[in-house]
């Protein structure tokens, strides 16, 4: 295993302590898997803010979104109809809910490792049926002016894709769920390619085929398809169990360059990079066999869901070279690195044709 992530040495930059929750009642379990983008002369994070009840003995407790507002649930440890084996979700006769209920809120900072939440930005909270497991892991693509912000709408519909997009970040246009369940981890290209938006995203599946990465073209950014399957699992390697998309790919001079997540049977979280053709990015013509980064550090071996490291979102810095990515780690804190994308080449391998 190779790690070429070169951590900041203040990590974890956030912890649940260092905000408020939303709601009185509710408390901070998890800050994760933050969008990323600059704007105004700042870097920003659309950090997700996961949420539940303080937890008392012999209760299992999370909230849900109604069309009344939050409602707490609560579910005895002892009842024989809960499958309470998962940090994440729990099944309670026969129904799937998620343990904490996720937003996203917007902090902003002027040096890229001391952030704080700015005044009169809104929270961007899940809503109607779709939402009512809140919405997660957001990625943020600028394009022509435009910010596009797609998220993972969580209900007991199932897990899909939703899009806002926005040019000031305080007021949002809608455009409910571009993809529909189940789906995820959807990347948007920062640039139009023979004029046609592009698009990584991760369809799930448990009987046939598995968690790979396809991708998907489209006239206006809402309505998706020509999709195709470009990196799959590889048996006995760090990404046998499923793979995603991590933030918007960047744009080299050999191609365009993806850093994705990995996860391996043990839940291993670990992150590796593709590389796609610049003409036809559903070309995958180099893929990383070693990850370039692991889960090494306390704070990335412990907490809520231990042993993750997953990123959706970067800055390519003004150098070319320099990527600064910010992370989840153990679904739980958010962390910065910095990687060189020459080093990153170095452990790419390429396809024969």
């Amino acid at each position: 295993m190779k790690d070429i992530a070169k951590r900041f040495e203040q990590n974890p930059l956030l912890s649940p302590k260092d905000l408020p929750a939303s709601t009185d009642g509710l408390q901070i379990t998890c800050l994760l898997n933050p969008g990323v983008f600059q704007y105004e002369g700042k870097t920003w994070l659309l950090v997700r803010v996961a949420e539940r009840p303080e937890q008392k003995e012999g209760v299992i407790s999370f909230p849900i979104l109604t069309e009344t507002g939050t409602e707490i649930i609560e579910i005895p440890t002892n009842d024989p109809e809960l499958i309470a084996t998962d940090a994440r979700v729990i099944n309670y006769k026969g129904v799937d809910y998620l343990t904490t209920l996720s937003h996203l809120r917007l902090l902003c900072s002027e040096d890229g490792i001391n952030f704080y939440e700015p005044k009169g930005y809104p929270l961007l909270v899940g809503e109607g049926m779709l939402e009512t497991f809140g919405i997660e892991d957001c990625r943020v693509a600028l394009i022509d002016g435009k910010y596009y912000l797609t998220f993972t709408s969580v209900s007991d519909n199932g897990v899909g894709v939703g899009l806002r997009t926005t040019t000031d970040w305080k007021t949002f246009e809608k455009h409910g769920m571009i993809l529909p369940a189940h789906n995820k981890d959807c990347a948007i290209f920062e640039e139009k390619i023979n004029g046609l938006f592009y698009a990584l995203h991760r369809p799930s599946s448990v009987d046939i085929g598995g968690n790979y990465i396809w991708i998907a073209s489209s006239p206006d950014g809402l309505h998706w398809g020509n999709h195709k399957c470009i990196i799959k699992t590889r048996k006995g390697l760090w990404d046998s169990k499923r793979v995603g998309a991590g933030a918007a790919p960047i744009k080299t001079e050999k191609g365009w360059l993806s850093i994705y997540h990995g996860a391996n049977e043990n839940h291993q979280y670990c992150l590796g990079a593709f590389l796609m053709d610049l003409e036809d990015p559903s070309k995958v013509i180099a893929q990383t066999e070693l990850p370039i980064m692991i889960p090494t550090e306390e704070y990335e071996l412990s907490g809520f869901f231990g042993n993750v490291v997953f990123t959706n979102g970067h800055i390519v810095e003004p150098d070319g070279d320099t990527i600064t990515i910010y992370y989840g780690a153990s679904d739980e804190f958010v962390c910065g690195a910095k990687f060189s994308i020459k080093e990153i080449y170095s452990l790419l391998k390429f396809n024969h044709v």
